[in-house]
């Protein structure tokens, strides 16, 4: 009976420091704290990579409509091999460890599957328009944020609170306004020859986009940016090259060549060479994970600039959904992630023992330096007096 009823105290006891610290974290809760000038740098950051996604999707589209030139695969290769020029080439002329020997020496056969991850990430999104239509690419496509979170706790030992999973809600809910004034614009593009196919060609893809950018944001803070995109840069246009001769050589063949194919061609591939060289400064900066939840903003981009280059109809549901998916984004990079196997929510208060015996929690380590400051040190006097007292004693 005693036993149950200090257990009983104890879990009230733990409930009651847990509600305590709640309702002092939010009396103490300081804006400034928040809102701090690493998650502006952060979301204008990202907002950046949104805008070079933007301008891949809108050359890419000129190129379609206007030129009916497909060929995914050939802009592609033009992207990996501006990386190839260059990051490569400061591989090979590092010394040491660095250099680009010593890489393919020692790890050459994992970015040779992250090279194909990758080129097969960029394909399959894009062949998926041929079987299904936009709306389900813009909904299917967020299965990237999922896919990343688990990676990243099972690989990275990232640990989300609860926080985050609303965050994540709020950027969803923001992407479903969006595909809502789609439907209500009756922009529904797209084929549906093969709907199962083209979802499974999306679903395919944000894996792969997944595994990318979780091996992306390993290298970068473990190893080197210049590695990671020299590396891509390298088997990318490897991979490419063998792709585009067997898929797209007769698609190639039959381009009506003009400067404007050729600007947007240079658009496109500096756009997505921009894309690839900035975007692990900024998962350097936050995570894989956080960067994504910023490139949702890139659909919408592409939609307010569809309406004055395509013609698109306005809608107010597109602002809703752009202030959704900037404060779900602000509130995911607002409470860090602590990439630890232990409890985040254990860490932040002191612990506690609440068995039978022990009925006030464990000194914290202030309270210990406290009590070892206050112990006073004898000197030769007090000693002195110790003896004249066991003396009179005797």
């Amino acid at each position: 009976m005693t036993a149950k009823q200090s257990e009983d105290s104890c879990g009230d006891m733990s409930l009651g420091n847990e509600s305590g610290g709640l309702l002092v974290r939010i009396r103490k809760f300081n804006p400034k704290e928040v809102f701090t000038w690493q998650l502006a740098k952060t979301l204008l950051m990202g907002q950046g990579l949104a805008g070079f996604i933007c301008g891949t999707a809108i050359s890419s589209q000129y190129l379609a409509t206007n030129f009916h030139v497909n060929t995914p695969m050939l802009q592609s290769l033009l992207s990996y091999t501006l990386l190839c020029a260059t990051y490569t080439t400061m591989l090979f002329c590092r010394t040491g460890d660095g250099n680009i020997l010593q890489i393919l020496k020692r790890r050459w056969w994992k970015y040779l599957l992250l090279g194909l991850v990758d080129v097969e990430a960029n394909y399959t999104v894009v062949k998926a328009y041929q079987f299904t239509t936009l709306t389900s690419v813009q909904l299917l496509d967020c299965f990237v944020i999922p896919v990343l979170m688990v990676l990243s706790w099972w690989i990275l030992k990232t640990r989300y609170r609860a926080v985050h999973y609303v965050a994540v809600c709020i950027c969803l809910l923001g992407v479903g306004a969006m595909v809502g004034a789609d439907l209500l614009a009756g922009r529904d593009q797209g084929s549906t020859s093969n709907i199962l196919l083209g979802d499974g060609l999306v679903l395919l893809s944000a894996a792969l986009y997944a595994v990318s950018n979780v091996s992306q944001e390993y290298t970068v803070k473990n190893l080197s940016r210049v590695e990671f995109l020299g590396m891509i840069g390298l088997f990318g246009t490897i991979i490419s090259t063998i792709q585009m001769v067997i898929l797209e050589r007769n698609a190639v063949s039959t381009i009506k060549w003009s400067w404007q194919v050729g600007l947007l061609f240079s658009a496109f591939a500096l756009c997505m060479y921009s894309l690839y060289s900035f975007m692990p400064i900024v998962v350097k900066l936050s995570s894989a994970t956080s960067v994504n939840l910023s490139l949702l903003t890139a659909d919408l981009f592409s939609l307010f600039c569809g309406i004055f280059l395509f013609q698109y109809n306005f809608s107010g549901l597109y602002l809703i959904s752009l202030v959704a998916i900037l404060i779900g984004f602000i509130a995911f990079n607002a409470v860090p992630t602590p990439a630890n196997p232990t409890d985040p929510d254990t860490s932040s208060s002191p612990p506690s023992i609440c068995e039978e015996g022990y009925d006030n929690p464990v000194e914290t380590e202030n309270d210990i330096t406290r009590k070892e400051v206050a112990v006073r040190i004898p000197n030769d006097e007090d000693d002195e007096d110790l003896a004249v007292g066991q003396s009179t004693k005797m």
